[in-house]
């Protein structure tokens, strides 16, 4: 009798989803979602609407891979960090201009990975790289975007930059902080960030299509055959294409598309899979990632006093969260530009994973008021 109210109140997930992509929310999405109960695992699946709206008509499937945007954070640099961290080659209150000299200018000597990972160092939280790096191209008519030395002038150009307050003093999301944290795993490791990841946890923890897609600069877009198991993103202005295959980010894009805060790109199994892996590490029934530095990592670090950061990962803010109103206060989530989230109960052991690609050709940019709403639908209908 349980289960057949909780297959109904499911069905609620399904119809909310079709609702958005028939007001042109979305083109489609991918939502999988499991909890623990009374010794049972409660799981669900919705898949709707379309990968690609154009130049063709692809049908979303549970196996289509998402860009995943700043899910890259977490799913990759923070985790690299961690790993980091675990092998003593780095620790969390160590200043960033002892892996990276340059970054000390500027009065930013102080500034440590820890104020990086909790978004309080006081760089600025983003810069559009891409526009003067397009002017360059233009004046010297030589390819920039998407070299190497793109991406270093990125880096160098943060860290030659001011501070825009003290560190410390406040919390402000961005995406420099990771950038940052992308170029000390790999000055650290002396491997390329994805080769970092994929070896040493994308690989080992069995999330085989987990990875960065190279800009079309560096590798080239992948054949088509590979191209349709993507979810299409924006019509990009400056790039003067559809954004498909290749990474939506523009600061992204100009690094070749690996970079510390966005560029990764992976199906909704993987990021479950990814969520177990931080579930059974936390409650101790796995050893892959190292339980007492993770929970260190996933507990918030009130830097400033009452921020919502933990290292690298969102906890719910009472009201406003968009894990809704039933994840605990001892969760962790991220979210992503392109309309990806994942959210982690820690203590109800619940996992709620949302692609979609919101981006891509839909008839208004919303506020993107879904996910709070899907989270709402699981909870109540796992919790029945």
């Amino acid at each position: 009798m349980r289960h057949s109210v909780i297959r109904r109140k499911l069905r609620r997930v399904d119809r909310a989803l079709d609702k958005a992509i028939d007001a042109a929310e979305i083109p489609g999405a991918v939502v999988l979602a499991e909890m623990r109960r009374d010794g049972e695992l409660l799981e669900h699946a919705s898949v709707r609407g379309l990968a690609v709206v154009r130049p063709e008509r692809i049908p979303m499937a549970r196996e289509t891979i998402f860009d995943l945007a700043s899910l890259t954070k977490v799913l990759a640099t923070t985790t690299a960090i961690l790993m980091l961290c675990q092998d003593g080659a780095v620790a969390l209150d160590d200043p960033v201009a002892r892996f990276l000299p340059h970054f000390g200018e500027m009065k930013k000597e102080g500034v440590t990975l820890r104020h990086l990972l909790t978004h309080s160092s006081g760089l600025r939280p983003w810069r559009a790289f891409h526009e003067p790096l397009l002017e360059r191209e233009r004046k010297k008519g030589e390819r920039i975007i998407g070299t190497t030395a793109a991406k270093q002038w990125v880096i160098e150009s943060i860290c030659r930059s001011a501070l825009v307050h003290d560190s410390g003093t406040a919390a402000v999301y961005g995406d420099l902080d990771f950038v940052i944290l992308g170029a000390v795993v790999e000055a650290v490791s002396q491997q390329s960030l994805d080769v970092f990841c994929r070896e040493r946890f994308f690989g080992p923890l069995g999330l085989a299509q987990t990875g960065f897609a190279p800009s079309p600069e560096r590798g080239g877009l992948p054949p088509d055959s590979v191209r349709r198991g993507f979810a299409a993103t924006e019509n990009c202005p400056w790039r003067d294409r559809i954004i498909w295959g290749e990474v939506h980010d523009p600061n992204a894009s100009v690094m070749g598309g690996v970079a510390g805060h966005a560029g990764l790109f992976a199906p909704a199994d993987d990021v479950l899979g990814f969520g177990r892996i931080i579930l059974d590490a936390w409650h101790g029934r796995s050893d892959v990632l190292p339980r007492d530095l993770l929970r260190v990592f996933l507990t918030r670090q009130n830097l400033p006093e009452k921020s919502d950061w933990a290292l690298g990962w969102d906890t719910p803010t009472p009201g406003t969260s968009s894990s809704g109103r039933f994840f605990s206060s001892n969760s962790v989530g991220h979210l992503g530009f392109t309309g990806t989230s994942l959210w982690i109960d820690l203590d109800r052991e619940a996992i709620v994973v949302m692609l979609t690609n919101r981006v891509h050709l839909v008839a208004k940019k919303s506020n993107f008021t879904l996910r709070p709403v899907i989270h709402d639908l699981i909870i109540e209908a796992f919790s029945a």
